[in-house]
C-alpha cells in the first residue's frame, strides 16, 4: 500500500492537540505516512466545526484523528454527524466531560480516547492572558508526556496505522486514560518515580474541577478569579512532581525512549547508550 494519510482535525485545544501529529514522525524521517492538519484555532461553534470536519473528509485520509475539548458540545457533535456518514475510520480525542458523549460516539461508528488528565483552562477574562494560557499548556503537556498518557495516544494511532497497512479493518479504541492506564504506559522502573507520576496525573484532573468551578459556578468575579489562579497553580506543582520523576528514571539510566524506525516500526531502549531495538 502506498504512504497511509492521517488527518487531524482539530477544533479548539486540549493539551493532547498541539503535538499530536508530531508523536507518530517525532524526526520527520517516517516514510510509511504522510499528514494533514486542519485546525480552527480556538473556535469550537458548530459553524467552524463544520467546517474543518469536511475538510478531513474532502482530503480523503485513511484515517481521521479529531480533537476537542468536551466532545459533547454541540459543535463536535455536528462534526461527529459528517464523520459518521465519511466511511472513513474516525477517532475522537478529548477531555473528561466528554464521557457524556461516549455513547453516541460509539454508535457512529467512532473510536474515542477520553484523556482524564487533559483538564479545562481557567478561562477568565481577568486571569487568563495569552501568557497564562501558553505556561498552562506547556505544564499539561509535561504532565501527559511523563505520566504516559501521551505514550498511550502514540501507541493508539500507530496501532490503527499498522492494522490499515496489511489492509485490516482497524480495531477503533474505545479507551479512558486514568492515571493508572497512563503510568502503566509510562513504563516506569523506579517505583517512587511512577508514584510521583501518578500523582501529578491525579492533581492535573483535580484541578479540573477547580477549573470548571471557577469558570461555570462562581458568579462573583473575585472568587472566580481566586478559584482559576488555583488550579493553575496546582497544575503548575504537578509538572514539577513530573519533572521529578523523570529525572528519577534518569538518574538510575532507566528512562524509556521509544523512537520510531523509518517504515514507522515502533524501538525501545533504556539505557541511553545502547541502540534502540524492536519491540
Amino acid at each position: 500500500m502506498s504512504k497511509i494519510r492521517v488527518c487531524f482535525a482539530k477544533v479548539g485545544n486540549i493539551g493532547s492537540s498541539p503535538l499530536l501529529e508530531f508523536l507518530l514522525d517525532e524526526r520527520a524521517e517516517r516514510g510509511d505516512i504522510e499528514v494533514r492538519v486542519f485546525g480552527s484555532g480556538s473556535k469550537m461553534d458548530p459553524d467552524s466545526c463544520i467546517v474543518i470536519a469536511n475538510e478531513a473528509v474532502n482530503c480523503k485520509p485513511n484515517l481521521i484523528v479529531f480533537t476537542s475539548p468536551n466532545a459533547a458540545l454541540p459543535g463536535p457533535a455536528k462534526a461527529r454527524e459528517i464523520f459518521k456518514g465519511g466511511g472513513i475510520p474516525t477517532v475522537i480525542i478529548s477531555d473528561n466531560p466528554a464521557k457524556k458523549a461516549t455513547k453516541a460516539i460509539e454508535e457512529a461508528g467512532i473510536g474515542y480516547i477520553i484523556v482524564e488528565g487533559d483538564v479545562m483552562i481557567g478561562a477568565r477574562r481577568e486571569f487568563l492572558d495569552p501568557a497564562e494560557m501558553a505556561l498552562f499548556n506547556s505544564d499539561i503537556i509535561k504532565i501527559l508526556t511523563v505520566s504516559g498518557a501521551f505514550e498511550v495516544l502514540r501507541s493508539e494511532i500507530d496501532k490503527l496505522i499498522q492494522s490499515i497497512k496489511k489492509g485490516e479493518k482497524p480495531d477503533l479504541p474505545k479507551i479512558i486514560v486514568s492515571k493508572d492506564k497512563a503510568v502503566e504506559a509510562g513504563a516506569f522502573t523506579n517505583p517512587y518515580a511512577k508514584v510521583k507520576a501518578a500523582s501529578a496525573y491525579e492533581m492535573a484532573r483535580r484541578a479540573g474541577d477547580v477549573n470548571f468551578e471557577g469558570c461555570f459556578v462562581e458568579k462573583e468575579w473575585e472568587r472566580y478569579v481566586q478559584l482559576v489562579c488555583s488550579g493553575h497553580e496546582i497544575i503548575r506543582a504537578a509538572a514539577l512532581l513530573a519533572d521529578e520523576a523523570r529525572e528519577i528514571e534518569k538518574n538510575f539510566d532507566m528512562l524509556i525512549r521509544r523512537p520510531h524506525d523509518s517504515d514507522g516500526a515502533p524501538l525501545t531502549k533504556k539505557k541511553l547508550l545502547e541502540k534502540p531495538r524492536n519491540t
